[in-house]
């Protein structure tokens, strides 16, 4: 579709979807079609707003809170296609145009955010809301919505409305930047390896890593990569220390390499301007604003939960650390230990302590049981079921879709999911939707995702999985559960759209299914012969489940809490590395274990804005998850229908209808204390 033609917004395969199962139809979707429907559909919102801003009647639920809610819906189809591809499946075509669209649309969100005649009639609501005899979930929405307003500067004067659009146009496009800059950096980088360089290398990783070498024009060589997949366990198993080395310090040089992809600049200008934000919009720190609107509330809350936790983690990474050094020396090593030899040494420590190691896990966690296993806990908590549709086209053909389904046999909605690796794909995990749940309006079913990058291996060979990748896999099945199985009226607070530091508590608590000994009994089979993991190796590995928390720990909260040192300061540090290096001697931070995610590639905080001053938050959110899955225990049965029910009603299925401590509460009957997360993490 060429960008001169007009745009039919109501047959555009965009935002008419008319493929199979009500999806889109991306066989008729050309990477050239994105940018005419974006502006016929940026305008359509734009008419949209108008149209409600300059309404004549007085203003009601339906005529401006409803009809805004329920505003630019074409504008969220060709978005939700659009951020889908561009986060997993991209080309220079698409990474272009995400550097021409992320400030356009900042502009637009700003408009609207600062349009005097829509927030006059949102504020007028707003005033006489408890006249109105509304429901709970209404008055709710209505409260966040003028918040939101607010807080995004509804009430600066004139000038300071200019210069806060001006700021979100541009944090907007250094987002864009940093993730591409990071992507950028995990594609173009590769440690080709011959036979002789593989040694102590299991057959799992010698496929995975003879894939992408092929993937890269090098067949019959092995690859390193810097996706995790790959990378942590060749640093975990490689015995050749130069090569740990070598992919060690590419791993954690993401983004901070010089040229054209460095985002030392990019985070400097990013905090800079955050700061200026917060300080626009009355705050005395981004932190402070972002935090406003979650649990925590405040910075002094966040370290209030991570300080006791980093120094137990501390304590407990120095003690590991000894009994690493001792097997270095017991393997003839007379090399200082380093952040590269952790994994290594970790692994033969864990070896020894519990007589297995990894490798012998990975042939009984093939990916498709995995995925069984998923979708049988979610039908044994909460009635649902999964059937696979193939044939199907989606934005890459990796892509597998399943129809939901309830109890009644009535469908729910659609699961798509896209588990491997490519260079096209940024790295991580995350879950997204298509579309939402909802009942407002004509009402609309969820059409959630998951993104993996599991290693790919050679066709016709099973996807093995370490641990870490199955409770992943669990943890963004988690994420897919709040989507699918949201229940609410209103279309802000359906699924995931609740308080940051809430939204991983559905995700990490549905983690805890994994190692129930009953569904890995069922669904950790060896791929070669079938059988059950042998009782013996399940012992050991749920026994060694606390093995690592003090690195595990220490990597993690580093991170959670440079990222609050960043954002808690009235202003912006002028050298954003030496600031992160300044604030880790601080802690004492041991030179042995690197930040989980270091700075110049941390895109949960600076690829766009979702986990700035909110990386804590999967803590936050683990001392809760701790603390549910403790509910179940005590009663002695895992999938207990009581409980479950409890479960689902009042936090997969609520959304951000009510207060997450109401929603906590109305589950558990208290809150938590972190206690049962530091026994879970074996830091107690």
């Amino acid at each position: 579709m060429s960008p001169e033609k007009t745009v039919d917004l109501a047959a555009h395969p965009l935002t008419a979807w008319k493929g199979p199962l009500g999806l889109p139809d991306f066989a008729r979707i050309a990477d050239d079609d994105f940018k005419p429907a974006f502006d016929a559909a940026l305008a359509a919102h734009e008419a949209d707003i108008d149209a409600i801003a300059n309404g004549k009647a007085e203003p009601t639920v339906e005529n401006t809170l409803a009809a805004l809610e329920l505003s630019g819906q074409p504008l969220e189809r060709v978005s939700s296609i659009f951020w889908c591809k561009a986060g997993a499946n991209t080309n220079e075509t698409i990474q272009a145009l995400e550097r021409e669209i992320s400030p356009k649309m900042a502009r637009h969100f700003s408009a609207i955010s600062m349009n005097e005649k829509l927030f006059a009639r949102i504020d007028a609501l707003h005033a006489k809301r408890h006249e109105l005899g509304l429901d709970a979930e209404t008055l709710r929405v209505l409260e966040k919505s003028w918040k939101g307003f607010v807080r995004s500067g509804a009430k600066l004067d004139a000038e300071g409305k200019k210069r806060l659009a001006a700021i979100n146009e541009e944090l907007s496009s250094l987002g864009t930047g940093f993730g591409q800059n990071v992507l950028a950096d995990e594609r173009e980088w590769a440690l080709f390896l011959d036979e002789g360089d593989l040694a102590g290398l299991p057959d799992f990783l010698k496929s995975a890593m003879a894939e992408a070498a092929a993937l890269r024009g090098q067949k019959g060589r092995y690859a390193v990569t810097l996706s995790r997949s790959i990378y942590e366990p060749f640093t975990t198993f490689s015995e050749r220390r130069d090569l740990r080395e070598i992919a060690w310090r590419a791993f954690t040089m993401r983004g901070q390499n010089g040229g054209a992809s460095d985002n030392t600049k990019v985070v400097r200008d990013m905090l800079r301007l955050r700061a200026e934000k917060a300080k626009l919009l009355g705050y005395d720190s981004y932190a402070a604003l972002k935090l406003d609107d979650t649990m925590a509330k405040t910075p002094k809350a966040v370290h209030d939960l991570l300080d006791p936790v980093w120094k137990k983690a501390l304590e407990k990474a120095a003690g590991d650390q000894k009994e690493l050094e001792r097997l270095a020396a017991g393997a003839g090593s007379n090399e200082a230990f380093a952040a590269w030899d952790w994994r290594f040494y970790q692994e033969k420590l864990r070896a020894e302590k519990f007589a297995f190691d990894e490798a012998e896990l990975k042939p009984y966690l093939q990916l498709d049981d995995i995925i069984a296993a998923c979708f049988d806990v979610a039908g044994r908590l909460f009635g649902i079921s999964f059937e696979e549709r193939t044939g199907i086209a989606a934005w890459h053909e990796d892509v597998r879709v399943f129809v939901v389904k309830n109890k009644d046999g009535l469908e729910r909605g659609l699961f798509l999911a896209d588990y491997f690796a490519r260079p096209s794909k940024r790295s991580g995990a995350w879950m997204s939707s298509l579309q939402s749940g909802y009942k407002l309006g004509e009402g609309s079913t969820p059409v959630i995702y998951n993104i993996m990058n599991f290693a790919k291996p050679p066709r016709g060979e099973p996807a093995l999985l370490s641990m870490d990748e199955a409770k992943t896999l669990f943890h963004e099945f988690g994420h897919a559960l709040h989507g699918m199985l949201t229940d609410v009226t209103w279309p802000s607070v359906s699924g995931t759209s609740v308080s940051r530091d809430f939204v991983e508590l559905p995700s990490q608590l549905y983690e805890h299914w994994l190692t129930v000994p009953a569904v890995l009994e069922k669904h950790a089979l060896h791929y070669r012969d079938g059988k059950p993991m042998p009782k013996a190796l399940l012992d050991k590995m749920l026994a060694a489940q606390t093995f690592g928390a003090g690195f595990a720990t220490v990597e993690f909260t580093a991170s959670a809490l440079v990222d609050m040192a960043y954002h808690a300061r009235p202003d912006a540090p002028q050298e954003p590395l030496r600031f992160e290096a300044e604030t880790l001697v601080g802690l004492e931070m041991p030179d042995t274990i690197a930040m989980r995610h270091r700075t110049p590639h941390f895109s949960h905080v600076f690829a766009g804005d979702g986990y700035s001053a909110g990386y804590y938050s999967y803590m936050w959110s683990e001392v809760l998850d701790a603390d549910a899955f403790s509910a179940f225990e005590e009663t002695g049965d895992a999938f207990n229908p009581e409980l479950a029910e409890r479960l689902r009603r009042n936090i997969y299925a609520a959304g951000g209808s009510k207060d997450p401590e109401e929603l906590y509460t109305a589950f558990r009957g208290k809150m938590p204390s972190p206690e049962a997360m530091m026994a879970k993490r074996g830091l107690a």
